[in-house]
């Protein structure tokens, strides 16, 4: 019987930003990893502090950017690669009312570190009313950061390529088949409702698509481009733009209509002909009041969960990865904001 001191249940940003968590501590652990593309695999990997339909910022937005960044300088210290990619938002304006309204919210002080009060206009795509650029936003180069850190728990033989089989747990025991654990972190995603500990946890899926063109016409590569969606480009010749959010057609398969949503959107603000060469979407693991949801079981207290993180995965994965572990190893009680308790 192998002895750790983890079991970490998921491969996306919740579990990988926890196992970092447990490296920097030289905490033992194994992560159980199915081999499907989850959510976090999938995505933009946007990096923003803005809600940027309302010019909002949200909950410990510096704070989670500040510790992000801290975070990705300690994986590189093992990876040998930061994962961040210097390319910051620039929000097209729609008209007049929203530079103004831009303008008024960048003198809050909330704001300021945030929205640049220096417009922009960019060449090739349609933005008649300029761009505002959201400083501090950036990207992560997604797939490098996936395929980095499994090579890395790979190499370290921490990485088990198997659905997880919850009919071999114990709780009372702390076993899992050959493996004897002092704790288990669910972080599964949508991928919850199939655990019967967690199964009845508050998250909702949010299915999201985002296609991947070849332009005929090249655009700004330095920066990210919003309108209705993110457009910027790949390491593969292609760009990214994307993604949609429904709540409602939630079936395994592409949705024509959120293609043809993501075609239309493009056309708006790239007046040249495009290729769309892929489709790809997945289910984000949403919360009614946006924030993530983590905790420890009722009856087991072995057992936690990490997750609920939504449209801010990388931010909510990396920042709340933390304060789980504190919570477990020091005994710091969670934000009541983000505690699975606050929904008994």
């Amino acid at each position: 019987m192998k002895n750790i001191d983890y079991i970490i249940v998921g491969d996306g940003y919740a579990g990988l930003f926890f196992a970092h968590q447990l490296i920097k501590n030289n905490k033992s652990f194994a992560i159980y990893s199915e081999g499907r593309k989850s959510a976090s695999q999938v995505s933009a990997g946007i990096i923003n502090p803005v809600i940027l339909k309302k010019f909002t910022t949200f909950w410990k937005a510096q704070e989670q950017i500040d510790f992000l960044k801290d975070t990705l300088n300690e994986i590189e210290s093992y990876t040998g690669k930061n994962y961040i990619i210097s390319s910051p938002i620039h929000r097209i304006f729609h008209d007049d009312n929203e530079q103004n309204l831009w303008l008024k919210k960048s003198g809050n002080e909330e704001l300021s570190d945030f929205l640049d009060q220096k417009f922009d206009h960019l060449e090739v795509v349609k933005n008649d009313f300029k761009t505002g650029k959201v400083n501090q936003s950036a990207r992560l180069e997604v797939s490098g950061f996936f395929m980095g850190l499994f090579d890395f728990l790979e190499k370290k033989e921490l990485l088990i390529k198997e659905k997880f089989d919850y009919s071999k747990l114990d709780p009372s025991t702390g076993s899992y088949k050959d493996i004897k654990f002092k704790n288990i972190i669910f972080c599964e995603g949508m991928g919850v409702k199939e655990n019967p500990f967690f199964s009845d946890i508050a998250v909702v899926p949010n299915k999201g698509h985002h296609i991947k063109v070849k332009l005929s016409e090249e655009i700004p590569q330095d920066i990210t481009i919003k309108k209705k969606h993110f457009l910027f480009p790949t390491d593969n010749g292609l760009h990214f733009y994307g993604g949609t959010y429904d709540r409602e057609q939630l079936h395994h398969h592409i949705d024509e209509s959120a293609v043809t949503q993501l075609v239309n959107g493009l056309s708006e603000i790239y007046p040249y002909d495009f290729e769309v060469k892929e489709v790809n979407f997945g289910f984000r693991p949403t919360v009614k009041d946006r924030r993530p949801i983590i905790g420890r079981h009722e009856s087991f207290k072995n057992l936690y969960v990490f997750n609920g993180l939504g449209a801010r995965g990388i931010l909510n994965g990396c920042y709340f990865s933390r304060s789980l572990y504190q919570f477990i190893e020091e005994n710091i009680p969670l934000h009541e904001e983000v505690s699975f308790d606050r929904f008994k």
